[in-house]
Order: structure tokens, then sequence, then C-alpha cells
């Protein structure tokens, strides 16, 4: 499956940044540089990681088990976080996410 496209203005400098470690050989592309750069984002900053894994829970596209997995946080600790950002949460979970939840509660555990 194709990733979606996303087109970017970036500010003149920072463009010639992004085209400049393409040429040398640092990235095959500058999709791949600006996806490494999204990643470190994300990694560096764990109230970006919450916000956006926040909202891709409201909007439906994940699961509450792997919007807690984005954000970097148990199941427990992510139902705080989406109460502190005002999203309800839905329907309870379906019957695979809760096994799939309990799995990894008991991975965590050691116990498995």
């Amino acid at each position: 499956m194709e990733a979606p496209t996303l087109a970017l203005r970036l500010p003149g400098l920072l463009q010639a940044q992004v085209t400049a470690a393409r040429q040398v050989g640092l990235y095959a592309n500058e999709a791949d540089l600006i996806t490494d750069a999204v990643q470190m984002l994300l990694a560096a900053r764990p109230d970006v990681r919450q916000a956006s894994a926040c909202q891709l829970y409201q909007r439906g596209t994940v699961s509450l088990g792997k919007a807690a997995e984005l954000a970097g946080l148990d199941i427990v600790s992510f139902k705080r976080v989406l109460a502190q950002h005002g999203v309800a949460r839905t329907a309870p979970e379906s019957l695979d996410e809760t096994l799939e939840m309990a799995h990894n509660a008991v991975k965590m555990s050691g116990r498995e």
C-alpha cells in the first residue's frame, strides 16, 4: 500500500538543508529525511506523542491499545491522558482488542 502524499512548503534555508542532506547521501530522498525528523520529534516530545495519539483515538483511526502504544503509555495512564485532553472514550473495545491488551499486560508483567 502506497503512503499518502503530503505537500510541504519549508522556509528557504530549511528546504535547502533537506535537499543538501539528500544530495550528500544521508537520505535516499526528502521523504525519508522528513519521516526520520518526525519520528525523532515524537521520541523527544511526549506531549506531541500523547496529543497526536489522543487525536487519532478520537477520530477512530486507532484503537485504545494502539493509541496508548503510540503515546508511549500503558492503557491506564493513557485513559488518564484522554480525560485530561477532554476525549471521551468510545464504545468498549472489541474482544480481539481486549485479548491483545490482556496479552500485553501479561507480557509486561514478565509472566509470559
